[in-house]
């Protein structure tokens, strides 16, 4: 089983906003879908637009630098 760092999706009541991804960026994440469905035992992969907020949010709470930086702002706002 390959060592992912993210395990599901969780359903939740969106926001929009247009992005647009370079081709290269878009075929990593349907890669990535693919190597998460197998990984899961799923049979079909999902939607890779759905992977962009959770790998999101991992990136952000994993970044040691982003979450000093909001600490430190959250005590002394502008």
């Amino acid at each position: 089983m390959t060592k992912l760092k993210l395990e599901t999706i969780e359903d939740d009541k969106p926001v929009s906003r247009m992005v647009k991804f370079p081709g290269v960026v878009y075929r990593d994440l349907a890669a990535y879908a693919e190597v998460l469905a197998r990984d899961g035992g799923n049979a079909t992969a999902p939607d890779p637009i759905k992977l962009v907020v959770p790998m999101l949010q991992r990136f952000m709470a994993t970044d040691k630098a982003f979450r000093k930086a909001r600490a430190q702002f959250r005590r002394n706002p502008a």
